[in-house]
């Protein structure tokens, strides 16, 4: 039976990720071994929307008040990369991570399961 779901995010400055989600964020870890931390992450959902093609996959963080969680964000020195949109679906902002990258983040308009 499936009991979880495990994302991986690539970085090829993966250390200075892993202290943003640890200091940052807040996610709690457990060593992996050899100093590989594997973060504990709030409840999930899962889409399946079509595409052009196959093998794209996507990684949102979600919260239940976006500005709010924002405001939070930006006085831990976090930069917001992308300002909030209003989508049919939610509310969609992105950060940035310390690599220059960015994670999306939004508010569901959906229910989630």
């Amino acid at each position: 039976m499936i009991t979880g779901m495990h994302a991986i995010v690539f970085s090829a400055q993966a250390e200075k990720v892993r202290e943003f989600f640890a200091d940052v964020l807040g996610f709690a870890s457990v060593d992996a071994g050899d100093g590989w931390p594997i973060f504990a992450l709030p409840p999930a959902e899962l889409a399946v929307h079509p595409g052009e093609s196959s093998g794209q996959h996507q990684l949102y963080l979600m919260c239940d008040d976006l500005d709010a969680t924002l405001d939070d964000l930006r006085g831990r020195g976090v930069s917001v990369s992308q300002e909030p949109s209003d989508q049919r679906w939610g509310r969609l902002a992105a950060i940035r991570l310390p690599d220059g990258t960015e994670l999306s983040i939004y508010q569901p308009r959906h229910p989630s399961p």
